[in-house]
């Protein structure tokens, strides 16, 4: 076996396999999933499209219509989308095409900030890509001139910016990523708007304004993570280049009907569920800052947050009491204090809060 596993990436090495929490929880807040509070409407629906759907054929291989409703949707051409398995494949999608060495010995360069979504640079690396990762400065948001240097010292193919970021639910600074995106046309900038619904503004012009960018979005955090549907949005020659790398039939028959009759028919329900998780975001947040928790301002579904106490003994109290949440102690520094909460239902909120303040 071991002449065979020799033949395996290096890099390889270096990572474990994606495993959420497991165990039973009575309340899990750690996966920034939108609450169960759909009406009776929705399911209904959905429900009435499986039942006719036929499942011995293969799906549609280039999802017209789930394309066209994710256009109309955001106001942009058909042929301005592509679509995904959720925005994971699109990120993996990217750096397998955006991967031409500018020279014979420089590794494709990837550029992120620090702390993001983790799949920027697990899939890089497990491309053989060079990952440059930049700390977000004291408020948690892009520091402009860090990222400049970055840029500098070693140009990267793809730039992954998150807004709102993950995990502490901040908003690019509209006037930082301008300047960032100007200033280095060559380079692919990446804007991923999974949570955009909770935020107050998307940076989906950007890529009318500049050749040099693409915008993410997915259905997952707003109530529909099992569809697993992601879609990116760019340039049309670029997204004809992109779609040859993608695999065929990638979104499967279910997937892409019930999300286009989410986008057609069911908007309004989606837009009252969102609209209810950014009161209750605001209420939480009040709560748990009358705890004595440094509550960072958030654009997304979740609240990051600072503990007095360790979080890593603050995540296990609550999971002690049945509370799942998502801490990041084990990475050190300024994260050995920061949890991130997702916001569930009232109730769900109401618990999370009294657990937190018998902890504190």
């Amino acid at each position: 076996m071991r002449a065979i596993t020799e033949l395996l990436r290096p890099e390889l090495a270096d990572f474990k396999s994606y495993q959420p929490e497991g165990g039973h929880y009575r309340m899990r807040l750690d996966a920034n999933e939108a609450p169960p509070e759909f009406g009776p409407r929705v399911r209904d629906e959905l429900r009435a499209a499986l039942a006719d759907m036929s499942f011995e054929r293969y799906p549609d291989a280039t999802a017209q219509e789930l394309r066209s409703a994710v256009a109309a949707r955001l106001g942009v051409a058909a042929e301005e989308v592509l679509l995904g398995v959720g925005s994971d494949e699109l990120i993996a999608l990217l750096l397998t095409a955006f991967a031409r060495p500018r020279a014979a010995s420089d590794p494709p360069t990837v550029v992120t900030t620090t702390p993001s979504f983790v799949m920027y640079r697990m899939t890089a690396r497990l491309r053989g890509q060079r990952v440059v990762e930049v700390p977000l400065d004291a408020t948690w948001e892009i520091a402009e001139e860090a990222m400049s240097r970055a840029f500098s010292f070693a140009p990267p193919h793809l730039v992954f910016i998150a807004s709102p970021n993950n995990p502490t639910g901040t908003i690019a600074p509209p006037d930082r990523l301008e300047r960032l995106i100007a200033a280095t046309p060559g380079s692919l900038f990446v804007i991923d708007e999974a949570y955009i619904a909770y935020a107050e503004r998307s940076e989906l012009d950007a890529f009318r304004r500049h050749d040099n960018v693409v915008v993410l979005g997915t259905l997952s955090k707003v109530g529909f993570a099992g569809l697993r549907v992601g879609w990116l949005v760019g340039r049309a020659e670029l997204v004809r280049e992109l779609d040859k790398v993608r695999l065929p039939y990638n979104l499967g028959t279910p997937s892409q009907a019930l999300a286009t009759i989410v986008l057609r028919n069911l908007w309004d329900e989606v837009t009252a569920v969102v609209a209810g998780v950014k009161r209750e975001r605001e209420r939480v947040a009040g709560a748990v800052a009358a705890l004595g928790v440094e509550v960072t301002p958030s654009q997304a579904n979740f609240l990051w947050l600072k503990t007095p106490r360790p979080a890593a003994d603050v995540f296990s109290g609550l999971a002690a009491k049945g509370v799942l949440v998502r801490s990041f102690h084990a990475s050190g520094g300024r994260l050995a204090g920061q949890i991130r909460a997702t916001i569930g239902t009232r109730a769900e909120n109401d618990e999370f809060v009294r657990c937190l303040g018998e902890l504190l």
